[in-house]
């Protein structure tokens, strides 16, 4: 019985890594060679695919994304731990209806709000520039919803009492001493903000126009255009952005799984 899961996760495994290895494959080939069949092992064009995508403002736009991926994660997180604590020990009045808001909007489209965003962002000055993909994430419902069960779960009622009982005021409850027991709840969510922040693709593409303040997936899709379809460029583009998110998922993988199956199991 071990050796057949063990065969099925080992095959599982490789369907998963494969198209991976197909983008590092990819990226190694000259452009036209791509179109004579899917490549199976690496090609001799790889440095001057690199080269193509460094001559491209890649630099100008990695940084770009990693200023709107970590500032989205401070952001996401920092609220999203403050609604979930308030909600989550906190009794005031129209707290169900703000838990059922919460709930309601997570079901919402995001597609459907995005009009009325980008007309306040232009209100505000704010067009064109990368404050609008951060600050979406200033109100997020997934975060809060999960901070909000997460907490509910792990952080006993008899330690916030104590602390309050010795003279620990409500921050340095949520900072010394709720902090610490959420550590695993708060890598979890970090890297999925983290992620879906670097990948998304939607809000930077309609707020922004000015090629200075593209991010890494709009300056993919325009990368084609600007060298005739170089698919091989984009290969070797999406390999170069794929690395950061692989070294944050394999540092905090223990942790993440943590997270996601904290609360899971109650006895």
């Amino acid at each position: 019985m071990k050796i057949i899961s063990r065969s099925f996760l080992i095959i599982l495994t490789i369907l998963s890594l494969f198209p991976f290895y197909l983008m590092i494959v990819m990226s190694t080939h000259y452009n036209e060679d791509l179109f004579q069949g899917i490549p199976l092992l690496p090609g001799s064009y790889m440095f001057e695919n690199f080269t193509t995508v460094l001559k491209s403002n890649f630099v100008q736009v990695y940084s770009n994304s990693l200023i709107v991926s970590i500032g989205s994660v401070v952001a996401g997180v920092l609220f999203s731990v403050l609604i979930g604590f308030a909600i989550a020990k906190y009794q005031f009045r129209f707290k169900k209806a703000l838990n059922y808001f919460i709930v309601i909007t997570m079901m919402v489209p995001t597609q459907v709000g995005l009009i009325g965003y980008i007309t306040e962002m232009r209100v505000l000055g704010l067009g064109n520039t990368l404050w609008p993909i951060i600050l979406i994430w200033f109100a997020f419902p997934f975060g809060a919803f999960f901070m909000t069960q997460f907490m509910r779960d792990t952080i006993p009622d008899e330690v916030i009492e104590c602390a309050r009982i010795d003279g620990c005021t409500e921050p340095r409850i949520l900072f010394q001493i709720v902090f610490p027991i959420i550590k695993s709840g708060l890598v979890t969510l970090s890297i999925l903000i983290f992620v879906w922040s670097w990948n998304n693709y939607l809000l930077p593409l309609i707020t922004i126009n000015d090629s200075r303040w593209y991010t890494i997936p709009v300056f993919i899709s325009n990368l084609g255009i600007v060298h005739r379809t170089d698919y091989a460029a984009r290969m070797a583009a999406l390999t170069m952005t794929t690395i950061p998110l692989l070294i944050i998922f394999i540092l905090g993988s223990k942790t993440f799984i943590k997270g996601v199956t904290a609360g899971a199991v109650k006895g």
